[in-house]
């Protein structure tokens, strides 16, 4: 029951602020390009990648943090389902270069947050 929990508040501050991120890229970019949705599952696979290092070089955290951070927090933070829409929007409006770039760059850019991620966090704890 307490890995439900974990998962439930890391799952409830994550939501929190995959909202902020996106009210505030609407209200700086608009709406026409799904950027906030973009932002959040680059930046989501940073931290992913920065946590998992972490985890495997330095810090020994429980079960419970890891469900908390990896499954709640960034879980909900990151959102492939709402990735999925977007892709599907863009190809009903035959918006198909933005939908080209948007696949293609989230694909990209968040795989190489998390190994950016992952390296960050090697060298910071490595040269502890």
């Amino acid at each position: 029951m307490r890995a439900i929990v974990m998962v439930a508040a890391g799952g409830m501050i994550g939501a929190v602020l995959r909202y902020l991120v996106n009210v505030g890229v609407i209200k700086l970019a608009g709406q026409g390009f799904p950027l906030a949705t973009m932002i959040v599952n680059i930046l989501g696979s940073f931290v992913m990648g920065a946590l998992v290092a972490a985890m495997a070089l330095s810090w020994n955290a429980n079960q419970e943090v890891r469900l908390f951070l990896a499954v709640g927090l960034l879980g909900s933070f990151t959102t492939f389902s709402t990735f999925s829409l977007d892709v599907f929007t863009l190809y009903e409006r035959q918006a198909y270069m933005p939908l080209l770039l948007y696949v293609l760059g989230s694909f990209t850019l968040s795989l190489m947050g998390l190994v950016l991620g992952l390296a960050v966090a090697r060298r910071l704890i490595l040269s502890l």
